[in-house]
């Protein structure tokens, strides 16, 4: 196969090309959508590796642009992947639950069941009695990793379903009480095997 033929036909200019730029444009703006949350969150040595090949993707991208400004179909993949980039970097950041959250709990009913769970559950809690609009409140908070969060919700909604929580991000934290990620067990086989072996 000639590829001099093939790299200046059409079929290449007006399908492969635009997919190159909506496949660069969707993994730019991916990095870019991580770097941002990354940066917030004081993460001093992701940030800057996730630019440097943010920006060489975008370099590489918006050059075929230049080359074909009168070409449509270049600017509607670059776009579509500007958007498509927005989506997918917000849906890998959510899924990799890096970092830190505070979540206040705001309740009237008694919070005394859920404060001992949380306890117990591993998570560091801090509450106040304060007075809200309605009359008095209990006001919990408790800082937690990312990945934790779903969990400590269902708490929540377990024991006082009608409790308002905000969720925040914490930019960075000392000291305090987490909750630690439980050990997996040794598989059923493996445990028989060092028994055996201890028999012997």
């Amino acid at each position: 196969m000639d590829f001099s033929v093939f790299y200046n036909s059409e079929a290449f200019k007006l399908i492969i090309i635009p997919l190159l730029i909506f496949l660069a444009r969707i993994c730019d703006v991916t990095l870019d959508t991580a770097r941002i949350i990354y940066v917030s969150r004081g993460m001093k040595l992701l940030a800057p590796i996730i630019g440097f090949f943010e920006v060489l993707i975008w370099l590489i991208s918006i050059t075929q642009i230049m080359h074909n400004l009168t070409n449509v179909i270049y600017y509607i993949a670059y776009a579509g992947g500007f958007a498509a980039g927005n989506f997918i970097g917000i849906y890998i950041e959510e899924r990799m639950a890096i970092g830190t959250v505070v979540i206040r709990i705001i309740t009237q009913k008694n919070a005394s069941e859920l404060i001992e769970f949380l306890k117990c559950d591993g998570c560091g809690v801090t509450h106040i009695d304060a007075q809200g609009t309605l009359g008095p409140v209990k006001v919990v908070f408790t800082i937690i990793k990312r990945r934790d969060v779903n969990r400590v919700i269902d708490i929540i909604r377990k024991f006082n379903p009608a409790a308002f929580f905000t969720i925040e991000d914490v930019r960075s934290v000392r000291e305090g009480i987490f909750r630690k990620k439980p050990k997996l067990k040794k598989p059923f086989i493996f445990r028989l095997k060092k028994k055996r072996k201890q028999g012997h």
